[in-house]
């Protein structure tokens, strides 16, 4: 009997060894498992971080090189310009300074003749040399030899040189000879593929160049060309386009940081932000013409001096010939400012083309003399009045702009909740509830937080430790015990299934009650997190009504925009402070006369 007893004590104490064994293995188990998904996660971000790193860096010497080849092509573009066409330079500085000397009498026409022949000799192809020997010629009254000079610009250019003659005889006081000019250059125009010297007229008309007689030609003209070119509906949409672009760059930026909650929890806020950021462009709008018409123009006080600066924009234009090289080399030049990035000194340039363009149309002409002036070289003044020639293109394209964005706004607006949280080994992961604004607040926060209770205990109740089943298990060794042993010895076996129900009992307790901890904590951070959904819901709808009231003090500023558009048709026709100026009075005060 003694030595039955020794072999079930035995037993029993493999046993004990076996369950103490098993539940230390199953917590070695359970750290393994946890410490490798935070490995794995920490790997996941770390490669990540690593991938963002590299993408950044490998953008950084993309830029880097990109802005090192540009400048390198800018200095040979700059070097071929100058060995090419630099003495081009030298002309024009000469031709309005020959101008100049002439009101003072400081050159003597001998001197200005030579001066003439030697830069005709130097630049056989430039249109402004022979020009230069027709003025020294008419100076010398040498008509034979100022015919064949004329006849050489024309050949050369016949558009700038007759441009070149109307204004240097009106600066001359030669009114009816200068509009002779200019007539003759306009029935020579085509108004579908204007030279880019034609934003010269335009800087005309502003200054009152010409006087009245020459502006009512020029205005009798432009009326003429636009009516035949808006027959073209391609025509007359591609205009309104330009003027919808430049709307559409008066957006306001992004209202994300004014309204955090909203736009986090949203589906619509891409809607709701664009079409509050095309609202706040009416107010952009407004500012920026009302402004634009309130500034005062501060012309020259003497009429040659403005003319003097139209013939400066005339003669610094590029020939054609030089547009390939400008191009590149305003390309290349975007690229610095841009700091590399291609697609944005792309677009850069794209915007500012006008300048360098070959041919333009005049619709194209005076809707860049009013958007981007710069690019034409056109004035403040002439800005002025391009704006208001364009009012029609302005008014079709504001209606659209704000047509478009009061459509654009969601009838429903949304909130949507997601959310994944990791408790211990596993991840909790809320269903996507979604919920209109149009509902009573109220209701959205019971429905969504029925939402959370109903997915967040089933989760919990996974993650309790199974002691019914543990408790079970218990009881069928302890029934194997006491049927097995008890044969033997029931004191044994008594005393083994004593012992097993203590041993094994005390680990399910320990268990159940380190899970029951774990559920706690993690029902405790699920209910942070769904005390923090109803949070963000409440503030979203708030943000929405503060959104709401945004957009309505934005959208009441169109009205006074498009009055303020429409106005543009007759708030820009006062004549210019030349208009009827006699230019070089003669000695009974009189205009001098067209003797030559």
């Amino acid at each position: 009997m003694t030595e039955v007893d020794h072999v079930l004590r035995n037993q029993v104490a493999q046993v004990n060894r076996l369950v103490t064994r098993l539940g230390e293995q199953v917590g070695q188990v359970s750290g393994q498992v946890s410490a490798v998904g935070a490995a794995q996660q920490q790997t996941q971000s770390e490669l990540q971080q690593l991938r963002a790193d590299f993408l950044a860096f490998a953008r950084r010497a993309e830029l880097t090189a990109n802005v090192q080849r540009a400048e390198t092509r800018i200095g040979v573009i700059q070097d071929q310009v100058d060995h090419e066409f630099g003495h081009h330079k030298t002309i024009r500085r000469t031709a309005v300074g020959l101008l100049q000397a002439f009101d003072v009498g400081l050159v003597s026409e001998d001197t200005v003749r030579t001066v003439s022949e030697q830069l005709m000799i130097q630049t056989p192809r430039y249109w402004l040399a022979p020009t230069l020997v027709a003025l020294a010629a008419w100076s010398a009254d040498e008509p034979t030899l100022c015919e064949r000079a004329v006849e050489e610009a024309f050949r050369r250019s016949p558009e700038r040189t007759s441009l070149f003659f109307a204004l240097v005889l009106r600066r001359q006081g030669r009114q009816h000879s200068a509009v002779r000019w200019l007539r003759h250059y306009l029935l020579t125009q085509d108004p579908a593929a204007l030279g880019r010297e034609f934003a010269v007229i335009l800087e005309s008309i502003s200054q009152g160049a010409f006087g009245p007689v020459g502006r009512e030609l020029l205005r009798a003209t432009l009326d003429r060309w636009r009516e035949i070119l808006l027959q073209d509906d391609q025509a007359r949409a591609a205009q309104v386009a330009r003027w919808r672009a430049e709307i559409e760059s008066l957006r306001t930026p992004s209202a994300a940081g004014r309204f955090p909650r909203l736009s986090a929890v949203s589906p619509q806020w891409a809607q709701l932000d664009s079409v509050l950021s095309s609202a706040g462009a009416q107010q952009a709008v407004l500012t920026k013409y009302t402004a634009l018409l309130a500034q005062e123009s501060k012309p020259s006080e003497r009429l040659e001096d403005a003319i003097d600066d139209i013939l400066d924009r005339l003669v610094s234009e590029y020939d054609n010939e030089e547009l390939p090289l400008r191009r590149d080399l305003a390309f290349n030049r975007a690229v610095v400012e841009h700091h590399g990035d291609v697609q944005a000194a792309r677009h850069a340039v794209d915007v500012d083309s006008a300048s360098l363009e070959e041919t333009l149309d005049i619709l194209t002409v005076q809707s860049t003399a009013a958007l981007n002036p710069a690019a034409i070289g056109a004035s403040t003044a002439t800005q002025r009045l391009a704006v208001a020639a364009c009012q029609e293109w302005f008014a079709d394209a504001h209606a659209g702009f704000s047509r478009d964005y009061r459509m654009a706004q969601p009838p429903d607006v949304q909130a949507a909740f997601t959310a994944t949280h990791t408790a211990g080994t596993k991840a909790f992961n809320l269903p996507p509830w979604y919920g209109s604004f149009n509902t009573p607040l109220e209701t959205l926060e019971q429905s969504l937080s029925q939402h959370w209770d109903q997915h967040m205990q089933p989760f919990l109740d996974a993650l309790a430790y199974p002691w019914k089943r543990q408790a079970i298990l218990l009881g069928g060794v302890l029934l194997l015990i006491l049927l097995v042993i008890g044969q033997a010895s029931v004191g044994v076996a008594l005393f083994g299934a004593v012992l097993v129900a203590l041993i094994w009992g005390g680990m399910i307790y320990l268990r159940s009650e380190a899970a029951r901890k774990a559920v706690e904590s993690t029902r405790q951070l699920l209910e942070r997190a769904r005390n923090d959904s109803l949070h963000q819901l409440r503030g979203a709808a708030a943000e929405l009504t503060d959104w709401q009231s945004a957009y309505r003090e934005a959208d009441q500023v169109e009205p006074a925009t498009r009055e303020f558009i429409a106005s543009l048709a007759t708030a820009v026709h006062a004549q210019s402070p030349f208009d009827g100026r006699a230019v070089r009075p003669g000695p009974d005060g009189t205009p001098q006369g067209d003797a030559k």
